[in-house]
């Protein structure tokens, strides 16, 4: 099947989803869509597959939710690649959530929070400079699909071309989430 209709066809079924997290968390739509799309393929990655972790977010000490293992980039005390430990998800929309409250409440991402919700640019740079991922041209990626995809619209809601159904019931307040260690 082509990328593009895949893509496509992603960002359809998850773009008010996505603007719907951005009302609640501050966290840019093209920039959950773009990393989401990066992440998981378009939602065709084993782990997306298997676990409905559309982020690539990791376990952490303090996770209480169910897990899935899956080799990715860690390596044991002899330098060999080990599963890691991943979140798992009941269902893609609580994948959204907390995706969402993971970087609002880690110090780690906060000044993310300061930068303007329609700057997708800063927002890509600052999440690898703040370490969301290792791989070196992460910022780049997000932004070559955020551009290719015209992703930055769902940030203004402006465009002809978006049609949110649900934007009646959104609420434009930021719901404060409680700051966790990282």
């Amino acid at each position: 099947m082509d990328e593009r209709v895949v893509a496509q066809a992603y960002i359809e079924r998850y773009s008010v989803l996505a603007v719907n997290e951005m009302r609640r968390s501050g966290v840019p739509a093209s920039i959950k869509l773009a990393q989401a799309m990066v992440e998981s393929n378009a939602g065709r990655s084993v782990l997306a597959l298997e676990s409905n972790n559309h982020f690539g977010i990791k376990c952490k000490s303090y996770w209480k939710g169910q897990s899935y293992y899956h080799k990715d980039d860690d390596l044991d005390a002899k330098g060999k690649l080990m599963e890691s430990c991943f979140r798992a998800y009941a269902d893609i929309d609580a994948s959204f959530k907390d995706h969402s409250d993971f970087l609002r409440s880690s110090a780690k991402y906060a000044s993310l929070f300061n930068l303007d919700i329609t700057d997708y640019k800063s927002w890509a740079y600052g999440l690898k400079e703040c370490g969301y991922a290792t791989d070196r041209s992460y910022s780049l990626k997000l932004i070559r699909t955020i551009e290719e995809y015209q992703l930055y619209r769902y940030d203004t809601y402006l465009s002809s071309e978006f049609d949110l159904p649900a934007y009646q019931a959104l609420t434009s307040q930021i719901v404060p989430i409680q700051s966790t260690i990282d």
